[in-house]
């Protein structure tokens, strides 16, 4: 339990931070892609995957507030290797830009983080999809599809493991009774946008999973896992004025900073401990359990197909 930060098989706990977790480690040959790279843990991943001498290339859907953030961390790390791209998650056309854009650049690919995420109402995307999956988990399915074998590539010419880091949630063990509502994806009847997001990010754990096994079969040296970062102080009861007051009193004892928050996702990206570890879910940087539905391998694959027929409409 995070309260008492007590330490995992990896050595980590809860408590440990992003920089603590890739202490000493060179990443001067690998290249990255960071989605959501502009705010939150989005923010301190690109810092500090920057600090440890990856180039970072930072997907965002506001340029100019991930030119900001380039900035502020060339300031503190003046030789960092940081690029900004604009990539929209909620349009399959605007991934389809970016991952030609970066094809045309012939940057290499070690790492790609699938970190962007949406919480909110029922809303519908620029392709008709429900806003939570389409951004969520649909647009970095594509993502990867379209970008993987620019990390094959990589991968088998440099001899250098690819990495794909899924951010899911805990809220993956909240929603829906069928766990994918695959007839229903885009109704408002039924909806709940809490179960929603649980829906989304459960199907981001199913991703790396199937896309694990896949990769494994392929015999390609690239790993696929998941990861939940923690509740984090900074994305807590905003709204709320009082709530807000009382969670940051009491919250330092069971809530993650956005350095701690990051933690997870920079060891599972950089860390030698990870080296050949696939298709697990990991928490408070160790590897931990999903839930059952999200170890459900034909569910998985149920997924897989379903949302190649929703990226390629007929």
């Amino acid at each position: 339990m995070w309260f008492f930060g007590s330490k995992g098989p990896s050595g980590f706990s809860s408590s440990s931070t992003a920089e603590e977790v890739t202490q000493g480690i060179d990443g001067s040959a690998l290249t990255a892609i960071v989605t959501g790279a502009s705010s939150g843990i989005g923010v301190e991943t690109t810092r500090v995957l920057a600090l440890r001498s990856v180039h970072v290339v930072m997907a965002v859907r506001n340029v100019d507030a991930g030119r900001n953030v380039k900035e502020a961390i060339l300031k503190e790390i003046p030789g960092a290797k940081i690029d900004v791209m604009e990539l929209d998650l909620s349009s399959l056309a605007s991934i389809r830009k970016f991952a030609s854009q970066y094809q045309s650049s012939n940057l290499p690919l070690n790492l790609l983080i699938n970190n962007a995420g949406v919480g909110t109402p029922f809303m519908l995307s620029h392709d008709g999809i429900e806003l939570q999956f389409a951004t969520n988990y649909l647009g970095p399915f594509l993502l990867t599809d379209l970008l993987s074998e620019t990390m094959k590539k990589r991968a088998r010419e440099s001899n250098i493991e690819g990495r794909i880091v899924n951010v899911s949630s805990i809220g993956h063990r909240f929603t829906y009774s069928e766990g994918i509502r695959f007839d229903k994806i885009n109704d408002e009847s039924g909806y709940s946008s809490w179960y929603a997001y649980g829906q989304s990010k459960l199907a981001t754990i199913l991703h790396a999973k199937e896309l694990s096994r896949r990769l494994k079969e392929d015999g390609v040296e690239i790993t696929a896992n998941s990861l939940h970062p923690g509740a984090i102080l900074t994305n807590i009861m905003r709204h709320n004025g009082f709530m807000n007051g009382f969670f940051h009193l009491i919250g330092k004892y069971f809530l993650k900073s956005i350095p701690q928050g990051t933690a997870t996702t920079c060891y599972v990206a950089l860390h030698p401990q990870v080296k050949g570890v696939s298709g697990e879910f990991f928490m408070d940087s160790n590897i931990s359990t999903p839930s059952s539905m999200a170890k459900d391998v034909d569910l998985a694959k149920k997924l897989w197909d379903f949302s190649f027929t929703l990226i390629n409409p007929k």
